[in-house]
């Protein structure tokens, strides 16, 4: 059956075999604290604080007089700490249009310009003895369409909701005084029939290594089980942002859910070359494995080590199941086991919170579920906030 394009995701509720693992860094930063917000204009350069044709085709993406400017004055603006859904906070609008039925009634939209576009600035200091590091913006999360500028220089634009990016902003770090980031969401059009709130409404990080590292989701996990043994597979994908060649020494281990070490890899020398990656595959052989299942979703965690000189430059470490997957004319079988589906689909937001949604709630929401008898999960209708995969 030809594959349906829109976002979902089906998920025996617990981490099953195949997982993509979320990059950790050497240092994961959170940096949802300490923002200031205001509100611009989707038809008022003058009410969008000027910003407007002459600043967006500025050669250098720098735009001079706008609040990407790095002498731009944000201490009237509202403090805030994020997670931040602005729709939530706005009053309810009557109005006939259907899209702002659909959306909760609130005034955002096309309808709307002057509470669908929203301005974020942070200032935040970067400790010089970190100077030969390096350095990622992450974002988990901006509805919608993200402009996002460093220090007064254009980084990205990003469209999407719900889909996460993430920028290398090494080059434009300052050391010895002030850095300033500016995130600019516009929210006047939509990519559903439903409430999907606006602003950065997901977690961000900044991500501090090694110029070796393990790439942005670069560890996949999977395993072959035969009998009442198992081999796990660990792929791991390796970046060298140096000058020059990298020799290093790739390391990886399993252990159970206690953390006690139950299989090794043999620890295995790469070269790579400068502003280059390479991905190699480690085997570990587990003996009598305890399978994942629904009624007993066992995780093993897999670390990847990266070694230069007998040095730990950088690690990850990421939990996953054993477990085989079958689907037949009779139906799903999990460990050669008939498994029924009962499934709920679920939209992101929640009750008071919007799109912004507590890390709790997440837990929450899928323990009530899986005590409802619930055994999988869809999401309804886009890629879902890491924290809810991990519940």
């Amino acid at each position: 059956m030809q594959a349906k394009q829109f976002y979902f995701l089906l998920i025996l509720i617990a981490l099953t075999t195949n997982v993509f693992a979320q990059s950790l860094p050497t240092r994961k930063i959170s940096f949802d604290d300490d923002w200031k917000f205001a509100f611009g204009s989707a038809n008022n350069p003058a009410k969008d604080f000027n910003y407007s044709i002459a600043t967006i085709f500025s050669k250098s993406g720098y735009a001079p007089g706008t609040p990407a400017d790095t002498h731009f004055n944000d201490s009237f603006w509202r403090a805030l700490n994020l997670p931040h859904d602005w729709v939530v906070e706005l009053p309810f609008a009557n109005s006939p249009s259907d899209d702002v039925e659909s959306h909760g009634y609130k005034p955002v939209g096309g309808l709307f310009p002057e509470t669908s576009i929203g301005w974020y600035r942070k200032h935040f200091i970067v400790n010089a003895n970190d100077s030969g590091h390096r350095f990622q913006i992450q974002f988990d999360g901006i509805f919608r369409d993200a402009t996002i500028w460093v220090n007064g220089f254009f980084v990205g634009n990003n469209k999407s909701g719900y889909v996460g990016c993430a920028y290398d902003i090494t080059d434009l770090i300052n050391f010895h005084k002030e850095n300033i980031i500016t995130v600019r969401v516009d929210a006047s059009q939509y990519e559903g029939w439903f409430y999907e709130g606006a602003g950065i409404y997901r977690h961000v990080w900044l991500n501090e290594y090694n110029n070796t590292h393990i790439a942005t989701n670069g560890v996949f996990v999977f395993s072959d089980v035969n009998g009442k043994s198992a081999t796990v597979n660990i792929q791991s994908t390796i970046e060298n942002q140096n000058n020059n060649s990298s020799n290093n020494i790739i390391a990886s281990y399993i252990t159970d859910r206690d953390g006690n070490i139950i299989g090794k890899s043999t620890p295995q020398s790469i070269l790579i070359l400068n502003n280059d990656t390479k991905t190699i595959t480690q085997k570990i052989n587990i003996t009598n494995p305890k399978l994942w299942s629904v009624d007993d979703p066992y995780l093993y965690r897999a670390v990847v080590l990266v070694k230069n000189q007998n040095n730990v430059i950088d690690s990850e470490k990421i939990r996953f199941g054993i477990r085989t997957i079958n689907v037949t004319d009779s139906g799903l079988f999990v460990n050669g086991v008939y498994t029924k589906i009962h499934g709920m689909c679920n939209h992101q937001d929640a009750a008071g919170v919007g799109s912004a949604v507590p890390d709790y709630l997440q837990y929450y929401r899928v323990r009530l579920l899986k005590q409802m008898g619930v055994n999988a999960y869809r999401t309804s209708h886009n890629p879902a906030t890491p924290e809810l995969l991990d519940a």
